[in-house]
């Protein structure tokens, strides 16, 4: 399976738990249930994106650097707000609110790559390539962790290194 298909997936199955949240409102108990799903399904996308994607897309497409930078940042803090979710108590005043914004936050981020950037990058890329990524990205599924980290690095080699920066150490 390719990446952007796999990506996709990945989004349509997030999409169906916050619409079994959005309608969890009577049931603390099954809005936990579900939010746990969630924490997990974004924990292990988050990983692959940062991990894989993004570092190809970034390397094999330069003038998606700024899409890049800002999928990164969005994660950034849907990170943050997972692990404030993580272990809250569904009958937290905040609980319900904290994960509302957090759907909100990720359905934006969703449309942003649904929309623009994976276009570019199937347009970009080339067939087999995203065929690799998929695969690589299938694979490190298994062993992705299931829980949000925001301090951890969230690109492959811990720094973000922009063309800029190269140029100017050069």
């Amino acid at each position: 399976m390719d990446a952007i298909t796999l990506l996709r997936q990945d989004h349509k199955t997030v999409e169906k738990l916050f619409k079994q949240f959005e309608k969890s409102a009577d049931n603390p108990q099954e809005a936990r249930r579900i939010a746990d799903q969630v924490i997990e399904e974004l924990s292990v996308h988050a990983f692959i994106e940062e991990q894989i994607f993004y570092p190809a897309v970034r390397k094999e497409m330069p003038d998606a650097e700024d899409d890049i930078l800002e999928a990164l940042e969005e994660h950034h803090v849907a990170k943050w707000l997972l692990s404030e979710i993580d272990g809250m108590p569904p009958e937290n005043e905040r609980f319900r609110a904290k994960t509302m914004v957090l759907i909100e936050s990720v359905r934006h981020h969703v449309e942003e790559e649904e929309q623009t950037l994976f276009p570019e990058v199937r347009k970009e890329l080339k067939r087999k390539r995203l065929t690799e990524l998929g695969d690589e990205m299938e694979a490190a599924k298994k062993t992705a962790p299931p829980k949000p980290n925001p301090k951890a690095p969230d690109t492959p080699n811990g720094k973000v290194a922009t063309a800029a920066a190269a140029r100017t150490a050069s």
